[in-house]
């Protein structure tokens, strides 16, 4: 031990040296371009003559697709038949939704939430199913629905055979990895871009954003899920003499389809969560009820909408993972179970007896129907039963405004807050990175963090990256768009790691938390802004306070999860030399939970960064505003610019917490 002591100064010196050193260079660097600020005025901004003006061809290509849309071949035989297949598919769904019975789509629903989830599961989805209609808002929720549901079932189309083909064949999972990680590091706004740019505005350039972006979990999980079937039983189906089709479809898919089902859930959160910002593109449905509320300020009807999309979120939430547990839960009983030959009148008694709930649905939706077609119109939910939220909203938005703006002179309130975050935060950091500090001074700060983080090819891609940014005219947006991440990353992870250290110190307060951050992450993150701007109005404060609100979950979860994965040795040789719980936790737990809670800052960076971006809808400028005009003015060339830049500040920000999460893994510094 005396040895191993004396030795660590020898070792840990160089090593430190060699760690600091790249911080140095940056130092030096930036006091360089600093001292060169005073001669060199050019330096305040990116040079406007180094604009690559790709927003004039990519407008000349637009309006060629526009005038060969009927002639050209790749649209004849290609782009166009595509719509029309979807377009039917979407009608044919839509059409079916809105003309079952309210009641029979009850029933089902109830029923699978009670068949596979139990009494509390049932009874959350029946509660959702109403609330749809309750709200006045089932013909949007089925048309949502509708375009989810042709999304979901394209996505697992190409997602699972693809993931089947990835698991049996290395190089093909090696050539979609960097493509899956590039698509999910994309926020959702950025889909929909190139995508209208080819289909027009409708709802098929919606389904296509959306399979688009909820294709990754189904590839990966499936993938996943048949790489860990283990290898003896594999061995034990090619011994029976098994084919490779017979063996996956009898006994690798069977093993796997918890994980398969796992993805689908994935799948199907994910379409939620872009369908609603699809409506920008008029996907219609729940998503533009929200979008109108929020463009007109109608707080009520945006609030209205967003519960609905909440109550559709659990629904297929709650019901798709009580369908992954019971097929878990059918596998393992099918193991065990022995198959006997008794004749169908031996079995009915226990049939009768174990699925009578099954029966009564049955009898149940035999009488809904008979209603429907011979007493009166049940395709509409009734009127009667609406339960207006619109009004009472508004009159609390409108109380909210004139009383909890500021609170008499106490100096606190909405207004208050607002203009401290603007005033102290926002507008200094905007301010320093767009006009004091000069750009080359920011790029070299960006490829100096990133050279720490990950060594210097991440650095001179972050290089090239933040000079792509200027390149493509959108420097001073993502200058602004990156002061609203730092702000909002920095009070999340102020938040979220001591909530973290509480839950994994606290197993009942962590018991409190679970339902909570569950019901957040539920949440598609468009309908984080609705109950904002109720207090904030609208500007960049209201996309901070929400973009705070949908990284503190896997903020919170990776910071109790890493703490709680610190080997138990460790702490009682902690504890064995004396250490206080406070010393414990700063020199030994932490340090080791590190990794998992730089994951989290890294998933934190993300949601911020796609929450920003969707922030531009309610004046959170940056990125996100010209990509709205993009979008809204058919200004196609101004969509793509933004577009790009934003997935090259997405890439930097995703790399360089990466290499962080990496650089604190055990071992990683002594081989670096």
């Amino acid at each position: 031990m005396a040895e191993l002591i004396s030795s660590r100064p020898t070792v840990a010196l160089p090593n430190t040296l060699r760690r600091y050193r790249r911080l140095w260079f940056l130092g030096l660097g930036v006091i360089l371009v600093l001292l060169l600020r005073v001669s060199l005025a050019d330096l305040e901004t990116f040079p406007a003559a180094w604009n690559l003006h790709l927003r004039q061809p990519v407008d000349a290509f637009r309006s060629w697709v526009i005038g060969h849309q009927n002639s050209h071949w790749l649209f004849v035989f290609g782009f166009t038949p595509l719509s029309r297949a979807i377009d039917g598919m979407l009608r044919g769904i839509e059409n079916v939704l809105l003309a079952l019975p309210w009641p029979f789509l009850f029933v089902v629903a109830t029923l699978l939430g009670l068949r596979w989830g139990g009494r509390q599961t049932g009874a959350v989805v029946a509660g959702c199913v109403l609330a749809l209609g309750v709200l006045g808002l089932w013909t949007a929720s089925m048309q949502t629905l509708a375009l989810m549901g042709v999304a979901v079932f394209i996505s697992l189309l190409i997602g699972i055979p693809l993931g089947i083909l990835a698991a049996r064949h290395d190089r093909l999972e090696a050539a979609l990895r960097p493509l899956l990680d590039a698509m999910q590091t994309m926020p959702a706004f950025v889909y929909l871009i190139p995508v209208v740019l080819f289909f027009g505005i409708a709802r098929v350039p919606a389904v296509i954003a959306t399979v688009i972006y909820a294709l990754p979990p189904a590839i990966r999980l499936t993938s996943a899920a048949l790489r860990q079937v283990p290898e003896t039983v594999r061995e034990a189906g090619l011994s029976f003499g098994s084919t490779s089709w017979q063996l996956l479809r009898k006994v690798e898919l069977p093993l796997a389809m918890p994980g398969i089902i796992a993805g689908i859930n994935q799948t199907i959160m994910m379409a939620l969560g872009i369908v609603v910002i699809a409506a920008l593109v008029g996907a219609g449905g729940l998503g533009r009820e929200v979008v109108v509320g929020l463009q007109r300020l109608r707080v009520g009807q945006a609030f209205e909408a967003g519960q609905a999309i909440v109550c559709l979120a659990i629904l297929l939430d709650r019901l798709s993972h009580a369908a992954a547990v019971a097929r878990m839960e059918h596998l393992r009983s099918q193991r065990h179970r022995r198959r006997t030959t008794s004749s169908w009148t031996a079995r009915l008694p226990r049939l009768l007896q174990s699925h009578g709930w099954l029966l009564l649905g049955l009898g149940l939706t035999a009488v809904i129907w008979l209603w429907h077609l011979f007493v009166t119109d049940l395709s509409t939910f009734p009127a009667a039963w609406r339960l207006s939220l619109r009004e009472p909203v508004d009159a609390l938005v409108a109380w909210a405004r004139d009383n909890l703006y500021e609170i008499g002179n106490t100096g606190l309130g909405a207004g208050p807050l607002s203009d401290f975050i603007t005033l102290t935060f926002l507008n200094p950091l905007r301010t320093f990175l767009q006009s004091w500090l000069p750009w080359p001074a920011l790029v070299l700060i960006v490829a100096g963090v990133a050279w720490s983080a990950a060594g210097w090819r991440l650095a001179v891609g972050a290089a090239l990256g933040m000079v792509a940014l200027g390149l493509l005219n959108m420097w001073e947006q993502s200058l602004d768009t990156l002061s609203q991440v730092i702000v909002a990353v920095l009070l999340s992870v102020v938040i979220a790691i001591p909530v973290g250290i509480v839950a994994a110190k606290r197993p009942r307060f962590e018991l409190v938390l679970r339902p909570v951050l569950d019901f957040f992450q539920t949440i598609p993150p468009f309908v984080y802004l609705v109950p904002v701007i109720m207090l904030f109005n609208i500007g960049r404060v209201p996309g901070i306070i929400a973009s705070v609100i949908y990284a503190l979950p896997p903020a919170i979860r990776l910071t109790t999860l890493g703490l709680r994965q610190v080997e138990a040795e460790s702490i009682e040789a902690a504890r064995a030399f004396g250490s206080t719980p406070t010393q414990m936790l700063l020199k030994v737990e932490l340090p080791l939970a590190m990794p998992m809670i730089m994951l989290g800052v890294n998933q934190a960076v993300m949601m911020v960064l796609s929450m920003v971006i969707i922030a531009g809808l309610v004046g959170g400028g940056g990125l996100g505003l010209e990509a709205v005009i993009g979008l809204a003015k058919n200004e196609t060339g101004r969509g793509v610019e933004a577009g790009l830049a934003i997935v090259i500040l997405a890439m930097i920000l995703d790399r360089i917490t990466q290499g962080w999460a990496v650089r604190y893994k055990p071992g990683a510094k002594t081989k670096r």
